[in-house]
C-alpha cells in the first residue's frame, strides 16, 4: 500500500525575516524540509536542468572561472531589472515545481515543510495544505542582510524593493510567524502553530 500522502507546509516570507530559521525548527520537530532557494541552485548547477537555459538567456557573462553561474552577477542583473527576473523565473520555477512534487512523492514523514519565497506565485502554492507567512519589521531585515549575507545598505534595499510588500503575504496566511525577537521566541511560536496543525489533522 502507498502510504498516505503528508500535510505540506508552504513556508514564505520575505527576504531577511528568517524563513530558514523556521525550517530548520519544524526539521527538528519530525517535517521533511524542502529549500526551494537550494533545489534552484542544483538546477543550475553545471549540468543542471536549468543551467544551459539560464546561460543562453543571459549570456556566459555570468559564469565564473569553472563555469558555474555567478549568483552574485545573476543578482546584479535580475534584482536591477523586474523583467529580467521575470525571465529567470520562468525558467527556473518549472524545474523547481517538478523536484519539490518529486520530493514531496517520496517523503515518508507525516509532514513535509516546503520554504520558498515566491510561493504563493507558483505552483508550490497548491501542493500546499497550509501557508505559513514569517514576517519582519523593515529595520529588522535590513540588519540580518546587512550583518548575516553580507550585503551593502543599498544591495539589501534593492533586493528588498525587488519582492511584494509582506502585507500581502500575511492576507494569504494561515499561520502568521512574528519573527523580530530571539530564537526562544521564535521556536515557541513554531512549536504552537505545529501542535496545532498535527491536532487539528488528527497526526499523533
Amino acid at each position: 500500500m502507498n502510504s498516505p500522502r503528508p500535510i505540506v507546509i508552504g513556508l514564505t516570507g520575505n527576504i531577511g525575516v528568517g524563513k530558514s530559521a523556521v525550517l530548520s525548527i519544524l526539521q527538528e520537530l519530525g517535517a521533511r524540509t524542502i529549500d526551494a532557494d537550494k533545489v534552484a541552485h542544483q538546477a543550475m548547477a553545471p549540468g543542471g536542468c536549468a543551467y544551459d537555459a539560464v546561460v543562453a538567456a543571459f549570456g556566459k557573462g555570468i559564469l565564473d572561472k569553472e563555469g558555474c553561474i555567478d549568483r552574485a552577477k545573476l543578482a546584479d542583473i535580475v534584482f536591477t531589472d523586474h523583467d529580467q527576473l521575470r525571465r529567470l523565473e520562468r525558467i527556473v520555477h518549472p524545474a523547481v515545481e517538478q523536484r519539490v512534487e518529486e520530493i514531496i512523492a517520496e517523503a515518508t514523514e507525516p509532514v513535509v515543510a516546503v520554504e520558498a519565497i515566491k510561493l504563493l506565485e507558483s505552483r508550490l502554492r497548491h501542493l500546499s495544505d497550509v501557508i505559513w507567512v514569517v514576517t519582519a519589521s523593515r529595520e529588522t531585515q535590513l540588519n540580518r542582510l546587512v550583518r548575516q549575507k553580507g550585503l551593502d545598505k543599498d544591495e539589501a534595499l534593492r533586493r528588498m524593493a525587488a519582492q511584494s510588500p509582506q502585507a500581502h503575504k500575511v492576507r494569504e496566511a494561515d499561520v502568521v510567524i512574528h519573527n523580530d525577537g530571539d530564537m526562544e521566541q521564535l521556536r515557541e511560536q513554531v512549536v504552537a502553530a505545529w501542535q496545532e496543525l498535527l491536532a487539528s489533522r488528527g497526526v499523533k
